[in-house]
């Protein structure tokens, strides 16, 4: 649920934290489809301040312990290289936490903000696509021998391909906001490959992909890049979890090799580009090679296929829901999300 920014005192809200200079400003910063994020100006230091949507995260103090202890994993790796990358410091309040809870119970928390940095929605070249590769390669990487049982789950099953579908077909059954009608064409193309999709969740049910520690949201836009577009940051750690390689890779062919956004209007915009797909895996297994098992090697490509299709479920059984999850801009948002995921995933199924 999107909030106004104007139901919050937001520069008390960031007067919570211990901050470097004195907040001068706080305006709504960002796209994010989860939580509320709000970059914070002082005269001294910038900062993002954002609300966790606990409709999503039920467990956010859970959801805090996996991201600061993978915050200071990290930081120690970046201390101890040499290189570009970075980590986005968690800043925090004035009692100590990481968090603050505000009288309607709303969890916010506070970010360093790196300066010179940008994010970006699209690929718009092999290179590009090619750095962002590296980046969520480097995470894999860096977090190899990282404790992953010390994690919990942020949300449950959030990638689990029985469990998705077991959600979509009782939102058919159910059809709450009464608008199967509108969907008919878009259920049936995507029931129709769910036996196929399962895939994945079989060699993980039969121990044969690692329990690494993951990203789970490895959109394009979740990486920074700085102004020589080399990528220096990963961020929005919040999914983090154990899980496998190939959710990481597969979502990240999803949004980078996409030639159209995710909720692009003209179906004729979406279609996976091989060259940005190529870029991509160059990038990420110059940094995972060595540590990848061949099971997960062999299924990367498939693993781009499955997760389009996984957020279409999402998206659509969002919509025949009522649009609970989502933050959408108008009542067909969802519907017209799931359209753009379909057409990818036909454009990935000519491809390979």
């Amino acid at each position: 649920m999107e909030i106004d920014e104007r139901d919050f005192d937001l520069q008390d809200i960031a007067g919570n934290f211990r901050l470097t200079g004195r907040v001068r400003s706080v305006f709504p910063f960002g796209n994010g489809h989860i939580n509320d994020t709000f970059k914070v100006l002082t005269g001294e230091k910038n900062y993002l301040l954002q609300r966790v949507n606990q409709q999503v995260f039920m467990d956010v103090r859970g959801l805090t312990s996996n991201l600061i202890r993978v915050i200071n994993y990290l930081s120690d790796i970046v201390e101890n290289q040499e290189g570009d990358m970075q980590v986005m410091n968690s800043v925090r309040t004035i009692n100590g936490t990481y968090f603050y809870i505000d009288d309607d119970a709303n969890f916010w928390r506070m970010f360093d903000f790196i300066e010179g940095s940008r994010s970006i929605e699209s690929a718009e070249n092999p290179e590009l696509a090619e750095e962002g590769g590296k980046a969520f390669g480097w995470f894999i990487k860096s977090l190899d021998k990282f404790p992953v049982r010390d994690l919990i789950d942020t949300i449950p099953d959030f990638h689990n391909g029985e469990t998705r579908l077991a959600n979509f077909n009782k939102a058919i059954e159910k059809n709450r906001a009464n608008k199967m009608d509108e969907a008919v064409a878009e259920i049936e193309f995507l029931q129709a490959r769910a036996d196929e999709m399962m895939k994945i969740r079989k060699l993980v049910n039969e121990n044969k992909l690692p329990v690494r520690v993951t990203h789970n949201d490895t959109k394009i836009n979740n990486v920074l890049f700085n102004e020589q577009n080399r990528a220096i940051c990963v961020i929005d750690l919040d999914t983090v979890m154990p899980g496998t390689t190939l959710y990481d890779f597969g979502d990240a062919i999803r949004t980078f090799a996409n030639t159209g956004r995710e909720d692009d209007q003209e179906p004729s915009n979406v279609r996976m580009d091989i060259e940005l797909f190529k870029g991509f895996t160059k990038g990420f297994l110059s940094e995972t090679k060595a540590i990848l098992k061949e099971e997960e090697i062999k299924n990367l490509a498939f693993s781009a296929r499955y997760i389009t299709w996984e957020q279409a479920v999402r998206f659509l059984t969002d919509f025949l829901n009522g649009n609970l999850y989502y933050k959408t801009a108008y009542p067909e948002h969802n519907l017209v999300r799931t359209k753009a995921q379909i057409g990818l995933l036909k454009s990935m199924e000519e491809q390979f």
